[in-house]
């Protein structure tokens, strides 16, 4: 019978593209990740991995066992889910992936619900931006805070559930001493000095293609993914700075927010885990606790926004 902690190591290795990476996303030393892909090699008879530059790529055969693996892995999940839904209990812990632009608004105050509601539960939570839904699918997470930009059509992974939590529009932040706080033109923009996140990032890709659907092309001479840096660079005059609201305290001193009147460029905000036929108590109240986060931002967004 196939060991299914082989078979996940080889999907690590397939989505991380070699084993080290692999090897340091399963808290291993690459050494051990090797030898136990050669016992799976063994058991199976044939190669599964193949040198692909500096990394590793599947064989065919590779292929077809992670494709079964996959399957495999749902099943189990959804033996587990079963059990918890039986037992009709919350667990022990968890492991959260949220957005750091979420951090303030929306997970520190579902943290303390869950800390409030489920005092058992310990909520490991990491803040990245990077490659969450993978990382939910590889089971290095439970629950992702991730987002969509509306420029992007909506898209669909599979097995993953997400459940939207938010519409959250990117503010014009200035200086307090900035004149006006009526809603502005995108196009407007198009003089001022910028400071925007890199056009690798989600923000950064759609300010820059709102801009161009404005008729012009952002002049940045600010570049950072910093939203700290980014309101110190509009708090000082130096440039106008494009951020979510949610990422915003209410109460932040020395600047100035307003609304985009005529192009609004906003991202949906959602909670994913992964698909399951049962609900899992635990996966279900960290999605419940940050949905309940979401609502009273939405309202502070309607009281604050002008």
């Amino acid at each position: 019978m196939l060991d299914v902690r082989r078979l996940h190591m080889l999907t690590t290795v397939a989505a991380r593209g070699s084993i080290a990476a692999a090897a340091q996303s399963l808290a291993l030393t690459p050494g051990a990740v090797s030898q136990q892909l050669s016992a799976l090699r063994r058991e199976v008879g044939v190669e599964l991995l193949r040198p692909d530059g500096r990394t590793v790529a599947l064989t065919e055969a590779g292929r077809v066992l992670v494709d079964h693996a996959e399957q495999i892995f749902a099943a189990i999940r959804e033996a587990e889910s079963a059990v918890a839904a039986v037992k009709g209990t919350v667990g022990a812990t968890a492991t959260l992936a949220a957005l750091p632009s979420t951090v303030a608004r929306i997970v520190a105050p579902a943290l303390h619900t869950l800390a409030s509601r489920h005092p058992q539960l310990t909520v490991t939570c990491l803040v990245t931006d990077q490659a969450q839904l993978r990382e939910l699918l590889l089971g290095t997470v439970d629950v992702v805070l991730g987002q969509r930009y509306h420029h992007l059509p909506e898209a669909t992974v599979a097995g993953v559930q997400a459940y939207p939590l938010l519409d959250d529009p990117l503010l014009v932040v200035t200086a307090a001493a900035h004149p006006g706080d009526a809603p502005v033109a995108l196009s407007d923009l198009a003089t001022h000095r910028l400071a925007v996140p890199p056009p690798t990032t989600e923000c950064g890709q759609a300010i820059h293609h709102a801009c161009q659907q404005a008729g012009f092309t952002p002049t940045a001479p600010y570049v950072t993914a910093d939203i700290a840096a980014q309101l110190t660079l509009a708090r000082a005059g130096l440039a106008t700075a494009l951020i979510p609201a949610t990422a915003i305290e209410t109460a932040a001193p020395g600047i100035r927010t307003t609304t985009i009147a005529d192009r609004p460029i906003r991202r949906r905000l959602f909670a994913a885990i992964r698909s399951s036929d049962t609900p899992n108590p635990t996966t279900a109240a960290v999605v419940t606790a940050l949905r309940t986060s979401a609502r009273r931002a939405r309202a502070g967004q309607a009281l604050a926004l002008p």
